[in-house]
Formats: C-alpha cells, sequence, structure tokens
C-alpha cells in the first residue's frame, strides 16, 4: 500500500472513530449534564460520567489528527488554506474538547464533594456546577463556528484539488456552509441542530470513500507536479 492510499484510509477511519465517540459521549456524559439533578446523579454514575469524558478525548483526538495526516496533501494545492485548516480544525477543535473534558472531570469532584456536604453548604456547589457546566455550554458555539469555517477550508480544498469526486465535495461545502447557518442560530435563538444532518451524513459517505476508493490518482499526480 503506498503512502497516499494509506493516508486516505486513516482520514476515513479517523472520521469513523471521531463520529462514533461523539456519540458515545452524548449517550454517556451529556445525558447525565441535562438532569436536573446531575450534581446527584453523577457520583451515582461515576463510570458513565468518565467514559463520556474519555469519549469526548476520543473524539477531539482523532478529528484533530485528519488536518495533521492531510497536510501534506494539500499543501500542494494551497498552502494557505491547508494552514487555515490545521489551525481551525486542528488546534482550535482540539483546546476546546480538553477543555470540556476537564469541566466533566472537575464536575465528578465537585458532585461527590455536593453529596457529601450536605444542605446548607448546598447552594455553593450548585453554584459552581452551573459554572463548570456553563463551560461547556459556552464553549459549544465558538467550537460549532470554529468546526464550520474549518469544513469550509476542508471542502474547499477536496473540491479544487478534485481528490475527491467533485458531487462529494460540493455536498460537504454546502453542507458546511448549513451547519455554519445552524452554528449562528444556536447562538443567537432556539436550537437548529438538524440542519447539521447533511454534513454529518457527507462526512460517513466521505469516510466510506476513502477508505474503499482512496484519492483521485490524476489529481495526486497534478498536484506532485505542481508542487
Amino acid at each position: 500500500m503506498n503512502t497516499d492510499k494509506r493516508a486516505a484510509r486513516i482520514v476515513g477511519i479517523l472520521f469513523i472513530i471521531g463520529t462514533a465517540a461523539g456519540i458515545l459521549s452524548l449517550v454517556t456524559g451529556a445525558s447525565l449534564l441535562d438532569d436536573a439533578d446531575y450534581l446527584l446523579k453523577i457520583p451515582e454514575n461515576e463510570e458513565q460520567m468518565l467514559l463520556g469524558a474519555f469519549s469526548v478525548l476520543v473524539m477531539g483526538l482523532a478529528l484533530a489528527m485528519i488536518p495533521v495526516v492531510m497536510f501534506p496533501i494539500f499543501r500542494k494545492y494551497n498552502e494557505t488554506l491547508a494552514v487555515g485548516y490545521v489551525v481551525f480544525r486542528g488546534a482550535l477543535e482540539a483546546v476546546s474538547y480538553i477543555l470540556i473534558v476537564l469541566s466533566w472531570l472537575m464536575l465528578i469532584t465537585l458532585s461527590k464533594e455536593y453529596v457529601n456536604a450536605g444542605a446548607p453548604d448546598a447552594s455553593s456547589f450548585q453554584t459552581w456546577g452551573a459554572l463548570l457546566k456553563e463551560v461547556g455550554e459556552w464553549i459549544d458555539p465558538i467550537l460549532g463556528i470554529a468546526f464550520c469555517l474549518g469544513a469550509l477550508m476542508f471542502y474547499y480544498l477536496w473540491f479544487t484539488s478534485r481528490l475527491i469526486p467533485r458531487w462529494l465535495s460540493g455536498w460537504g461545502l454546502i453542507g458546511a456552509a448549513i451547519s455554519l447557518t445552524a452554528a449562528l442560530i444556536n447562538m443567537f435563538g432556539p436550537s437548529a441542530e438538524f440542519l447539521e444532518l447533511p454534513l454529518a451524513v457527507n462526512e460517513m459517505v466521505l469516510a466510506l470513500w476513502l477508505i474503499v476508493k482512496g484519492f483521485d490518482s490524476s489529481a495526486l499526480a497534478s498536484g506532485s507536479a505542481r508542487a
């Protein structure tokens, strides 16, 4: 297996790992935080919360590795956008997910102290718990915008390089634009997470395409000649 085909398969696998870990984090840690009595629920379900935090970490690392793997290839076509993609979908996302993980781990410790403290000191623990929850709630919209801007760069690079079929990269560009709209709506109004579905489906189709088909050989040759 040549280096480019291996890179394509790695990116496809990383997308699947990141998506699976993200779904697992929602049904484990995030579901506990949605409970009104989350400070009581977390100590009772500590393993579930730890699994959720671990899943967020795995998701963040997997998705942050995709720009690293793709950078040597994308830079042949547009180095500026390749660097921008690494910054938005690599560095910013990784830092955001790490902050979320840290806030969840701190909530585990806080919730145990809350249970042991009893009623007289409950209000202060509830205040700190609300602040730690706010970390994730403030990071989410920022992360959403960074994700979408990175996705626009990502799919524009695919579109111009022709490393994958243009129907697939075009779908991704449209999906990223719709997801950016959803992220802005989420910041200032009701939830519009359903608008993220086209891009989510596209990423899984892209993952399978890269694993099975890899990059277009003629586009790779063109990129190498340009470099």
